[in-house]
């Protein structure tokens, strides 16, 4: 079938089943505009505890739609690509992290979001990337952070905030890919165009940066900003939302290109199929939801 018959499809089986359609800014560019909703992990969490749809079709990676499932337990929850997980969430194991809490009853445990729905239930607090320095701004300045998995997230906003926190052995490896190299590189071949990184990118990366942003930091920057081009250095999947967002702006993405093929994996004939027979869902026990929805809304609250 042509895209133009299964987009058709979508809409009528979303239509029929009441479904709200999530999608991360990381995706393909087809996917980002059959959906209700495109985001970065904090706004797509707050629209899945928001928007009250019978059904969620989460196009992103499994942890995400598992936090829509624990933030919207009474939706059913769709992961049209039951396989694409994430890396850097099978980072922190879930009994290491109980057995660490055993280990240092005195720490508080500080979790991205990018962890399992297990992991989450261990931990005192989420963020994300978004959100993360308000996060550890509002901790007592004498409690011990145990901060997982995303070691290269924890030490940059050590760096900022000046905090003494403890690190997860854990990255995105797509991030932690990005070198000095591939950015001195880009500044050549793009003389004046700020840099703009994530801040799941190596300490060294962010320094010589001009910004280290969420994704959603990244959007709202440039559509701010009065510059016309800006060389982007996280998941290319974003460069197609700016590119919407913004004509007349240039955007440049590292060489070699970041791309999550986890992110790739979710197709518009995967979503129509999850639409037409609800599945693949995302099923989570009462107690794993119970407990993991603490530090999730936790992580909400802070504005």
């Amino acid at each position: 079938m042509m895209n133009e018959d299964v987009i058709a499809e979508i809409d009528r089986l979303k239509s029929d089943r009441g479904a709200v359609i999530l999608a991360h800014n990381y995706t393909t560019g087809d996917i980002q505009d059959i959906a209700d909703y495109v985001g970065d992990s904090l706004e797509l969490s707050r629209k899945a505890a928001e928007c009250g749809a019978a059904v969620i079709v989460f196009c992103g990676v499994r942890f995400m739609a598992e936090t829509a499932k624990i933030l919207s337990p009474d939706s059913i929850v769709l992961h049209p690509a039951p396989e694409a997980g994430c890396p850097m969430a099978d980072m922190a194991d879930p009994d290491a992290v109980a057995a660490y809490r055993a280990a240092h009853p005195d720490a508080l445990l500080v979790a991205y979001v990018n962890t399992t729905a297990a992991t989450k239930r261990e931990v005192d607090l989420c963020c994300t990337s978004g959100n993360v320095d308000r996060i550890v701004a509002a901790i007592p300045a004498d409690r011990r952070i145990m901060f997982l998995p995303d070691g290269n997230l924890g030490r940059n906003v050590a760096a900022k905030s000046g905090r003494r926190m403890e690190f997860w052995p854990g990255c995105c490896p797509i991030h932690d890919r990005i070198s000095v190299t591939d950015l001195m590189r880009a500044r050549r071949a793009h003389p004046g165009a700020p840099v703009l990184v994530h801040p799941e990118c190596r300490p060294e990366v962010v320094t010589l940066a001009d910004q280290a942003l969420s994704t959603g930091g990244m959007l709202e920057f440039v559509r701010k900003s009065p510059g016309r081009e800006f060389i982007i250095g996280t998941e290319s999947g974003i460069l197609y939302r700016m590119r919407k967002e913004n004509p007349g702006k240039r955007f440049f993405p590292l060489d070699p290109e970041p791309v999550c093929t986890d992110m790739k994996k979710i197709t518009l004939t995967r979503v129509r199929d999850a639409l037409r027979d609800l599945s693949p869902r995302i099923e989570l026990d009462e107690e794993t939801i119970r407990r993991a929805a603490e530090p999730i809304r936790k992580m909400l609250a802070v504005r």
